[in-house]
């Protein structure tokens, strides 16, 4: 059974030590600091089966746009996928955004990642239209710096 709560400081050290062999050995850890387990922990999740870590989530709510909260990593232990993992994770952080008065949320991911991106769009998340369009997919160029094209969500609760 899939237990979730919310993260702890102590989580990041595993998590990171587990996060590039998650990614099939691509170099994700730099994109997770230790702030979202010290200071987002309303918003930021662990999933464990039988007391063992099988997938994070870490979000937020947006400081800027008070309607909005984001989904910044979520990652799920490979022998854990299509296991429902990250959709209870989802769920889990729709419901804390619900509670807080939050009615949308944002998230990207690379287009390349053709997994996450039917995982969004299974999970009712729309994508934004972009200035790119790369792989039939619409992305928006240079987003996270020169020649980082990011495809964007965005989920109306």
């Amino acid at each position: 059974m899939i237990m979730l709560r919310n993260a702890e400081p102590r989580d990041f050290y595993f998590v990171t030590s587990v996060i590039n062999d998650w990614w099939g050995g691509r170099q994700m850890r730099d994109m997770l600091p230790k702030l979202f387990f010290v200071h987002f922990r309303e918003t930021s999740f662990i999933a464990e089966v039988d007391g063992e870590i099988v997938g994070f989530l870490n979000g937020f709510f947006s400081q800027t746009f008070s309607e909005e909260a984001y989904i910044h990593f979520v990652g799920v232990h490979p022998d854990y996928r299509k296991a429902g993992v990250a959709r209870k994770l989802y769920e889990k952080f729709f419901e804390v955004t619900r509670a807080r008065g939050r009615h949308i949320v944002r998230c990207v991911t690379s287009p390349v990642n053709k997994t996450s991106i039917a995982f969004h769009l299974r999970m009712g998340f729309e994508i934004e239209p972009g200035d790119d369009v790369v792989d039939g997919i619409s992305a928006h160029s240079n987003y996270d710096g020169k020649g980082e094209s990011r495809v964007l969500f965005v989920k109306y609760l």
